[in-house]
């Protein structure tokens, strides 16, 4: 049986989603990971995603993102999913949009809870449901003049 705690640290946050947005600006993990500062959190999860030089085989030269209009409506429906199911102390999570190349930070998402491996499970659940349910779409370029479109994420 799990030990069960009094202390209000253990609990999630009242207030938890601190940033959530879709940007056409760089990403910064600076910010995000200030976001998700909290004294009762004893483990934080981050999770950054980079453009990366290849997808399925070909050479992927740069992408770009584009977003629904109701993308950060989905975006706090998902994060408030999250926030229900686990201890968060703190959570953020920003998109870039427009124009990205190799190496840029395309998504970065940040969870605190109170031990790291509620942490760990709330930061999966975010991207992953960020990635499914949040009408983000990318279009790739690759090396050899063909391009593609991806569903959300």
């Amino acid at each position: 049986m799990a030990p069960t705690y009094d202390h209000p640290g253990e609990r999630a946050a009242d207030d938890p989603i601190r940033l959530l947005a879709v940007r056409d600006t760089p990403l910064s993990l600076d910010e995000v990971f200030r976001a998700v500062g909290d004294d009762a959190a004893g483990g934080t999860a981050l999770f950054v995603g980079t453009v990366r030089n290849h997808d399925g085989g070909a050479d992927v030269d740069a992408l770009g993102y584009s977003s629904h209009p109701s993308a950060e409506a989905e975006l706090r429906r998902v994060a408030e999913k999250v926030v229900a199911e686990y201890p968060v102390r703190a959570l953020a999570a920003v998109h870039r949009v427009g124009d990205l190349v190799v190496g840029d930070l395309a998504v970065v998402v940040a969870v605190s809870c109170p031990h790291r491996a509620e942490a760990f499970a709330a930061c999966r659940k975010l991207i992953d449901d960020l990635k499914h349910e949040v009408p983000i779409w990318k279009h790739q370029r690759f090396s050899d003049g063909t391009e593609e479109w991806v569903g959300s994420c």
